[in-house]
């Protein structure tokens, strides 16, 4: 299955999801995608024309274009995502995402667009006993996800 993950950057759920066999849908994959595109006319900024419009889908015109900037990749990934993993206070070096209204908007939409069934919402361990329980409970809620081949047979996600 395809898990959107919360930060959207963060390595350490990005290699549990993909060592218990399931695709990360994380922010580091659509940048890769953004600066190999041949469509990128500017490379110092990495835009093309489609991508202030692709923003605008998710945040209005008043919102800060960094806000629409963001939300043009991380939209994308959450329309994608057939189940999520949302991490709650989680420190800066843990995945950081830029500014707070993204990062609301972020879990807003992937609430909204996953089925509730399929999203472990957890929060982060302050402890290593927590630490380990937060790796375990991960893990286990991957487990209950379906493989790849039962998503490929149809269904919808919710």
């Amino acid at each position: 299955m395809k898990v959107f993950i919360y930060p959207t950057n963060s390595f350490i759920l990005a290699d549990l999801v993909t060592r218990s066999g399931h695709e990360p849908l994380v922010i580091m994959n659509q940048v890769r995608e953004k600066v190999t595109s041949l469509s990128v006319d500017s490379p110092p900024l990495n835009i093309t024309p489609e991508d202030p419009n692709l923003g605008l889908k998710y945040a209005a015109i008043e919102v800060p274009a960094g806000v629409r900037g963001r939300m043009s990749l991380m939209g994308p990934m959450v329309e994608e995502a057939d189940a999520g993993i949302i991490v709650e206070d989680t420190p800066a070096d843990f995945g950081c995402s830029g500014c707070n209204r993204t990062n609301e908007l972020v879990k807003y939409l992937a609430r909204i667009n996953v089925d509730r069934s399929k999203i472990l919402e957890i929060k982060y361990p302050s402890n290593d006993e927590q630490m380990e329980d937060f790796v375990y409970t991960i893990l286990d809620f991957l487990k209950t996800l379906p493989e790849k081949s039962e998503t490929e047979k149809g269904g919808d996600k919710k």
